[in-house]
């Protein structure tokens, strides 16, 4: 980054792209390229967080409700479809509203959101997984319930959460993206692809660059990040995708 991403600079606000702004200026002179790349870095770290905690809360508990069944699955398995009955950025709003702004309760908005989908899928290859023998035969050896489901069972399916994490982590930073526009996320002064692009929308007219660039990133980082997932799904589970 060639410039200080919140030094303002009245005399050059409005510069159109050029060899020395690559990405223009915005309404105060701040050099867009800068904020664009500290804006993808907040960005993709804010994606990143949020797969990591809804990865381990969901998994945590899928791998429990799949485990121990009966009444234990039963209720966990009614909180998840409470949670899947509203739309992934309706859920992120409301727990904002308790929260309140910030980049690190959108972290945690965004993973709480991500979370029933992994434990659906935590749950179902459990169910799979605790039938077969070995698992048994760590049962017949006097292994307790937290070395089988640690040492046994979750490392026999961890690569479809991996992949299904890979994958969301593109939305992740859509939804981070999304509520920092709303003016929930990050906040004045903090580059982040949302925020600037909702610095932008009111000088779309006569200084387009402010919106466009941020908008590309976010583009761009969610299709190389899905392009990841696809590969890394062949790679772990090839038979999946004969």
């Amino acid at each position: 980054a060639p410039y200080n991403v919140n030094q303002a600079n009245p005399t050059q606000t409005f510069i159109s792209p050029n060899s020395e702004h690559l990405m223009g200026t915005d309404n105060i002179g701040r050099d867009i390229f800068s904020r664009f790349v500290f804006g993808g870095r907040v960005s993709l770290i804010k994606g990143l967080a949020a797969m990591l905690i809804g990865m381990a809360l969901g998994t945590g508990i899928g791998i429990i409700a799949g485990f121990y069944g009966s009444w234990v699955d039963s209720i966990l398995s009614w909180m998840t479809e409470i949670l899947m009955a509203f739309p992934g950025m309706l859920l992120a709003l409301t727990v904002m509203a308790i929260l309140g702004p910030g980049i690190s309760n959108v972290i945690i908005a965004v993973g709480i959101g991500s979370t029933p989908s992994f434990m659906r899928m935590a749950r179902s290859e459990v169910l799979k997984t605790r039938e077969m023998d070995y698992i048994e035969a760590a049962r017949s050896m006097g292994c307790t319930d937290a070395r089988i489901l640690f040492l046994h069972i979750l490392p026999n399916i961890i690569s479809p959460l991996i992949v299904l994490a890979t994958l969301g982590i593109g939305g992740a930073i859509l939804e981070g993206s999304s509520l920092s526009y709303l003016g929930l996320g990050a906040q004045p002064m903090t580059p982040e692809w949302g925020a600037m692009l909702s610095l932008g929308r009111a000088y779309l007219n006569n200084a387009w660059w402010i919106s466009i660039f941020p908008g590309i990133g976010i583009l761009l980082a969610i299709l190389s990040i899905n392009m990841i997932g696809e590969g890394l799904s062949q790679v772990l589970d090839p038979l999946a995708n004969r």
